[in-house]
C-alpha cells in the first residue's frame, strides 16, 4: 500500500446492486464512555440518518461516569441509550494505554442477542458516515473489520482497526471472551481491540478501507487516499479529533463552531478537508434537531 498507484478505477461494489432494508433485528451500536465525545455520538447518528439507514440505532454508555445532560445531546439524533455495566481491564490496566482503560466495555456488543439483535455494526464514536452502509447486514460472516494502518514501521497490517466491525451478537462468545481477556497472551496496550485481533486472527473477514477511512491512511499514503476518498462510506478520525481539546478534554457545545474551525487549521491544515465535514455535519445536526438540544440544558431538566 506505500506504493499504491490507483491502477484500478473500478468501484469496489456493483453499482445498483440492490440491497434489502435492515430489519429490526439489526443495529447499529456506538458507545459513550465519557461526557467529552456526547457531541460526537449525536453527529454521528445524524450522519447515520443522512445516509437513510433503516437499522436500529443503539448507544451502550456507562450511566456512572455520564451526565443527564451528556447523554441527553447524545440520543438527540436518534441514538437509542442502553446503559451497560463497565468491563474492567485485566491486570487493573497495566500495561493498557491510558486513553483505552474503559475500552474492554466494548466486548459487551456481543450480549445484544439480548434483545433481539441478530446482526449489529460497531462504529467508534469518532466516525462519520459518509453513504448508506447497510449492505454489511447481508454478510452471512460473524465477524468482519477493516486492515488497520500506522505511521510507524508496521504500516499497513492484516490486523484490523477495531473501531468499525460487523458482528454477529452471541452470549455465548462473550462469556468465552470474558473468560480470556486476563489469560490469553496478547499485548494489552491496545486493549480489546488486541484481544479481538487474537480471538478472530485466523476467522475475520476484512473489509475495504472505504469502511473505515482512518485518517492515518492519508498520512501514510497520501495518493492512496485520493484514490478511496469518493468511495468511502465511514470516516475514522483517530489522527484529529475536531470535537475534542487537548488531552481529550470536554469542548463546551457553544464553543464547539470555533473549536472546529481552529482544529481545521492545525498541523499547516493537513487535515482541514475532513475537519470540515464533521463541522458540516455538526452545525447541521444542531439545526436539526434544536428543539431536543434545547432540552438538554440544565435549566430544562
Amino acid at each position: 500500500m506505500d506504493n499504491y498507484q490507483g491502477l484500478n478505477s473500478y468501484p469496489f461494489m456493483e453499482g445498483g446492486t440492490r440491497v434489502p432494508p435492515a430489519t429490526n433485528e439489526s443495529a447499529i451500536v456506538t458507545t459513550l464512555y465519557t461526557d467529552a465525545f456526547a457531541p460526537a455520538v449525536a453527529t454521528l447518528g445524524h450522519s447515520l440518518k443522512q445516509t437513510n439507514t433503516s437499522a436500529r440505532l443503539i448507544l451502550l454508555y456507562l450511566p456512572d461516569r455520564i451526565s443527564h445532560e451528556a447523554l441527553c445531546v447524545a440520543t438527540a439524533s436518534g441514538f437509542t441509550p442502553r446503559p451497560v455495566s463497565r468491563i474492567p481491564p485485566p491486570n487493573n490496566g497495566a500495561g493498557v494505554h491510558r486513553h483505552f482503560l474503559d475500552q474492554y466495555t466494548k466486548l459487551t456488543l456481543w450480549t445484544l442477542d439480548e434483545i433481539g439483535i441478530k446482526s449489529l455494526v460497531y462504529l467508534d464514536a469518532d466516525t462519520l458516515v459518509r453513504k448508506n452502509i447497510d449492505e454489511l447486514f447481508t454478510f452471512p460472516f460473524n465477524f468482519a473489520a477493516v486492515p488497520d494502518v500506522y505511521l510507524d514501521s508496521r504500516g499497513f497490517t492484516i490486523g484490523f482497526n477495531a473501531g468499525v466491525m460487523f458482528l454477529r451478537p452471541s452470549s455465548t462468545v462473550f462469556q468465552t471472551m470474558i473468560s480470556q481477556i486476563a489469560t490469553a497472551n496478547y499485548p494489552f496496550e491496545d486493549a480489546e481491540q488486541s484481544f479481538l485481533n487474537y480471538f478472530y486472527s485466523a476467522e475475520a473477514l476484512r473489509l475495504p478501507y472505504a469502511y473505515n477511512g482512518n485518517l492515518a491512511i492519508k498520512k501514510r499514503t497520501p495518493t492512496l487516499w485520493e484514490g478511496i476518498v469518493d468511495e468511502l462510506r465511514i470516516v475514522h478520525y483517530t489522527m484529529v479529533k475536531p470535537f475534542l481539546g487537548y488531552d481529550y478534554s470536554q469542548i463546551n457545545i457553544e464553543d464547539m463552531d470555533d473549536h472546529v474551525d481552529w482544529m481545521a487549521r492545525r498541523r499547516g491544515g493537513y487535515y482541514r478537508e475532513e475537519v470540515k465535514w464533521w463541522g458540516e455535519a455538526w452545525k447541521d445536526m444542531k439545526a436539526t434537531y434544536h428543539s431536543q438540544l434545547a432540552e438538554c440544558t440544565p435549566s430544562r431538566r
